[in-house]
């Protein structure tokens, strides 16, 4: 049977670190939460408008995603690997439903 293996690695807060690569590439490396080093090379006008997201929204979260690639001295490279970053909306407070059908209950 043949399978495909697909990773995404998410991440907020900050960018990871990035290095300039050959053919207008940009490495990044993301560690997680139990110490695995995912190494990625995502292409470098995909980075910029990573960077640009996270100055312009106010909270944010980032995700890495592509085929899971070689194993490395730390971690594993991710293969054809795409970045993106998402704005996180604050979420609306809906009133609770129990306490207004309570306070309903308890006028009458």
């Amino acid at each position: 049977m043949e399978a495909k293996s697909e990773v995404t690695i998410k991440f907020s807060g900050e960018l990871p670190t990035a290095t300039p690569a050959a053919n207008k590439k940009v490495e990044i490396e993301l560690t997680d939460q139990n110490g695995i080093v995912f190494t990625a090379q995502v292409n470098a006008k995909s980075w910029r408008k990573a960077e640009t997201s996270a100055s312009e929204f106010a909270d944010w979260a980032g995700a890495v995603s592509g085929k899971l690639g070689v194993r490395t001295e730390n971690g594993f490279e991710i293969i054809d690997a795409g970045i993106q970053l998402f704005e996180k909306k604050a979420k609306e407070v809906k009133p609770d439903a129990g306490a207004a059908f309570a306070e309903a209950g308890a006028s009458s």
